[in-house]
């Protein structure tokens, strides 16, 4: 592989006019950037980055963790977060922390040993249930940034982005109400993470407003068999004509099993769930949904990070940025 050396070599300049003109400086003239940027491309030459990321102490890299790979939302969200990072020239390292609180750990140790200059995450369920944030605040403190997203620590001083979870569920509450239904459920798998409390919380709200209705709320465990658990809730609950569901797969399935007990939906049953427009299409019929924007909560997530290490040096006020989800009307429910 050519190098600068021999770069400069053959055009008989100096190593730093030839790293100057590649990175189109004013000092060098127009006909030197010429000729050295077309024998460059005759060489193929290629900077090296590990060179460039030891002399300027930064390595062009962001380190994601999520917690869970398989998870629709949050890969669409690493997809943003790829896409804008390269936009602006920055690689990612992506590490999965299959929802463990160790896992997360070693996950930040090993990137931040000289690997990436900030991170980008979604914290793992283990780490909220035990409410843990000492490795976050460390890393913080050597001097990497961190980015939250979706699942954040409150009690950690950096920057966020997250949804209108609470708003959301409270006026997704509120328009099965609008429909006139009388029996309005909560479902939700995501009980224990700070987004699932968030959203259990919005629908209360609006239930506890009017005093005709009171909470009817099922929390299950996703590892656990979340069909016959909503079975056994719409025989418990034969009244039941509305659902709000925290996570895709509880509405999914609530609409299944509704019809499954002879129910029409949305005849006899309002579902409204949160939900990408690829998910709420497996429903039949499709699922009124709470869409979240996974793309540019990955984009504004990267956006975030980017400006927080370029400018290291200021002290910028940390944000916490809302995306405001939006309310696709599908055909789960009447209005």
């Amino acid at each position: 592989m050519v190098t600068l050396k021999q770069l400069a070599k053959e055009l008989n300049v100096s190593i730093s006019t030839v790293s100057k003109a590649l990175n189109n400086s004013e000092e060098i003239g127009e006909e030197t950037v010429k000729r050295v940027k077309e024998l460059a491309q005759l060489y193929n030459y290629k900077p090296n980055k590990v060179a460039l990321s030891l002399k300027q102490n930064k390595t062009k890299t962001i380190g994601v963790i999520i917690p869970d790979i398989l998870n629709h939302f949050l890969a669409k969200v690493l997809f943003g977060i790829e896409r804008e990072a390269a936009l602006h020239g920055y690689n990612i390292i992506t590490c999965i922390s299959n929802e463990s609180l160790e896992k997360e750990k070693e996950s930040l140790q090993l990137l931040a040993n000289g690997s990436v200059d900030g991170f980008i995450l979604s914290v793992a369920k283990e780490t909220q249930i035990k409410n843990e944030v000492d490795h976050f605040k460390k890393t913080i403190s050597e001097g990497l940034p961190i980015v939250m997203f979706d699942r954040v620590a409150h009690d950690v001083m950096c920057d966020k982005v997250i949804v209108d979870d609470f708003d959301a569920t409270y006026n997704a509450t509120l328009s099965l109400i609008e429909e006139k239904r009388k029996k309005i459920a909560f479902i939700s798998n995501i009980e224990e993470l700070s987004v699932g409390k968030l959203r259990e919380r919005g629908y209360i709200k609006a239930i506890l407003e009017h005093t005709a209705y009171e909470p009817i709320v099922l929390k299950m465990n996703r590892n656990k068999d979340s069909q016959q658990k909503i079975k056994s809730f719409f025989k418990k609950n034969k009244d039941i004509d509305g659902v709000v569901s925290a996570d895709s797969s509880s509405a999914i399935i609530a609409i299944n099993m509704a019809i499954k007990l002879g129910l029409k939906v949305p005849k006899d049953i309002s579902v409204i769930g949160f939900s990408s427009k690829s998910v709420s299409n497996l429903s039949i019929p499709r699922l009124t949904a709470i869409r979240q924007h996974a793309k540019v909560i990955g984009a504004n997530a990267a956006q975030l990070l980017i400006n927080r290490m370029q400018n290291m040096s200021e002290n910028i006020d940390v944000k916490t940025k809302i995306v405001k989800t939006s309310f696709v009307k599908r055909k789960s429910t009447l209005r």
